[in-house]
């Protein structure tokens, strides 16, 4: 199927198998891609279901459900430290591309930024249009900011880690293979974890791991972890 443009809905908006398109939509669909009656498009709810859809007039009608190839086998939380200006923006934009699951900002004893509630819901927005435009099925989910203390303890999981810059601690790729199900990964903001923290992480069940011998901006850690993780499960 050639490419076509991605459109993301509540499920309120099926009627059967008619599609209810929002005024948003159909602005975007008729004013801005110009698209005509007939052009087909795809309706996804964000949630792992996607339609082959047409546009009839100013609304939908669905014509089948697609099945679903693009992600990952394994969920995948990211608990990211805050880092500096606008980086976060880019943490979201790809690591939704590389199939994270959710992401859990985080405050840090070195983290400087305090989001404002408008911060997280354009942080929620770029996770959308980073999942449209990746073609994947769900949008991952972005939470609330919380503090180090409580994000270390909001997940129970078997495969937890936490990336360390300094010390001798494996590499990421040696526990790659084995994992299955869920897993959490701890990223840390400029200038690291404190050794407070790391200890806090550790005795919580945290594994420390390293992303390698270099020490990695805060904005390209998490990254480098996704795009790790994802070419060992997409093997």
């Amino acid at each position: 199927m050639s490419k076509l443009q991605r459109i993301t809905i509540n499920r309120s908006q099926l009627q059967e198998t008619q599609l209810l398109l929002t005024p948003q939509q159909q602005h975007y669909l008729l004013r801005v891609l110009r698209s005509r009656d007939g052009d087909k498009f795809i309706a996804m709810d964000g949630m792992g279901n996607c339609w082959l859809a047409k546009l009839i007039g100013e609304q939908g009608q669905i014509l089948k459900p697609l099945e679903v190839t693009t992600e990952l086998p394994i969920s995948i939380t990211l608990m990211v430290a805050l880092p500096k200006g606008n980086g976060f923006d880019d943490v979201i934009r790809c690591c939704t591309e590389l199939g994270v699951t959710c992401i859990l900002p985080t405050l840090s004893d070195h983290t400087l930024l305090n989001p404002s509630p408008q911060k997280v819901e354009r942080w929620r927005r770029i996770a959308l249009e980073a999942a449209e435009q990746s073609e994947r099925a769900f949008i991952p989910m972005i939470l609330e900011p919380v503090a180090f203390s409580t994000a270390i303890n909001e997940y129970a999981c078997i495969h937890r880690y936490i990336c360390e810059a300094r010390g001798n601690y494996p590499h990421l790729t040696t526990v790659c293979n084995k994992l299955s199900g869920e897993i959490i990964i701890a990223i840390g903001p400029e200038g690291g974890w404190t050794d407070q923290e790391l200890e806090i992480a550790i005795k919580s069940g945290f594994q420390p791991i390293s992303l390698g011998r270099r020490i990695l901006r805060a904005v390209t850690a998490p990254i480098v972890a996704l795009s790790l993780i994802a070419a060992a499960c997409e093997v």
